[in-house]
């Protein structure tokens, strides 16, 4: 290996990231160095570029990316889960002032990785990790969700929607979801019952539960006073952006509960990271299973063109998730 590496570069906030060499990391300890094969992102991840992600602030100069699946290289002392050659996949920086994925290579925390799915490709399991550790925060750990219960997902066909849909369907949840029209027939095969996001909640939920409401509903697009109105009582609301001002009193009256999640904490503060690894290992299982699927934009972005992978996420006029390749030889001959 040599001491640099190519990776892309935020010189200024907003400004186009800039490929160079840098410096090649050295693991430190109970860390490992990834050789990355492809980089997931993430809608975050332009917010973050922008300057305008209050909550994830990651100081340029600043290689930016959350996700990745890689080859492990090297290890750091201490290190005790991973082998040189295993592959690999995690969310591991980005924000904080922890260099992210845009890169060669990273060096990682090893309580955030996971082995990468056999049955999937490099760019497949890199878009994986946050959406998946997001709606698994909320479904599993928040809700405990259990066969019998009734599920609706706001926004069904997007990144963490996509995983919340499959997560319910796997733990016994009669799973609804809502969507545009263009993403009816990619909800509808992931196994969830399509609702057309233009109708009114209170008529979706008179036609489809008798006016009872759903036991949990997880809301993705920052639709809490829909998931209040859509909600069972005694129900569970939980929200990847439950940001805002919004009445408690639809949701007081049934006596419903409601949790935030906040994925990116463990990353930016270094606590509860194992828990992190615990839930890529968790998703690994159900993946190999055929119970968990990515839906991948079939796009393909390089390192060299990661500022038109970040417009086309902006755009957001395509289906499933971007991946930018990071090294085709890592890929296994630029396979997909």
């Amino acid at each position: 290996m040599t001491s640099s590496m190519k990776a892309a570069v935020l010189h200024e906030v907003g400004a186009p990231l800039r490929i160079i060499r840098v410096t090649r990391p050295t693991p430190g300890a109970g860390e490992v160095l990834v050789r990355i094969a492809a980089a997931g992102t993430n809608p975050l991840d332009t917010k973050i570029h922008a300057g305008e992600a209050a909550h994830a602030r990651h100081p340029a100069p600043a290689i930016l990316g959350l996700d990745m699946a890689g080859t492990v290289e090297a290890l750091g002392p201490g290190v005790t889960r991973f082998r040189t050659g295993d592959e690999v996949y995690g969310m591991v920086g980005g924000v904080g002032g922890n260099p992210g994925t845009l890169a060669e290579y990273v060096s990682a925390d090893e309580r955030l990785l996971a082995a990468k799915p056999a049955n999937l490709s490099m760019r497949e399991a890199a878009v994986l990790p946050l959406v998946t550790i997001t709606a698994w925060e909320g479904l599993i750990d928040r809700v405990g969700v259990r066969t019998g219960q009734s599920l609706l997902v706001l926004g069904g066909a997007g990144g963490v929607g996509h995983i919340v849909v499959q997560l319910g369907l796997a733990f016994g949840a009669t799973v609804h979801a809502t969507g545009n029209a263009e993403s009816r027939s990619v909800i509808e095969r992931l196994g969830a019952q399509f609702i057309d996001r233009q109708e009114p909640i209170a008529d979706a939920v008179r036609r489809l539960t008798g006016g009872r409401g759903f036991d949990i509903v997880y809301d993705t697009v920052g639709a809490l006073d829909v998931a209040f109105a859509a909600v069972a009582k005694f129900g569970h609301v939980t929200s990847s952006l439950g940001w805002g001002t919004h009445p408690l009193a639809p949701l007081s009256f049934k006596g419903g509960t409601y949790s935030g999640v906040f994925t990116l904490m463990p990353l930016i503060l270094g606590e509860g990271r194992e828990h992190h690894g615990e839930i890529l290992e968790e998703a690994r299982q159900l993946v190999e299973a055929g119970k968990l699927t990515p839906l991948v934009d079939p796009r393909r972005f390089t390192l060299d063109t990661a500022d038109a992978a970040y417009e086309a996420l902006k755009k957001a006029d395509g289906l499933g998730k971007i991946a930018i390749d990071i090294s085709i030889a890592a890929l296994g001959g630029g396979q997909p």
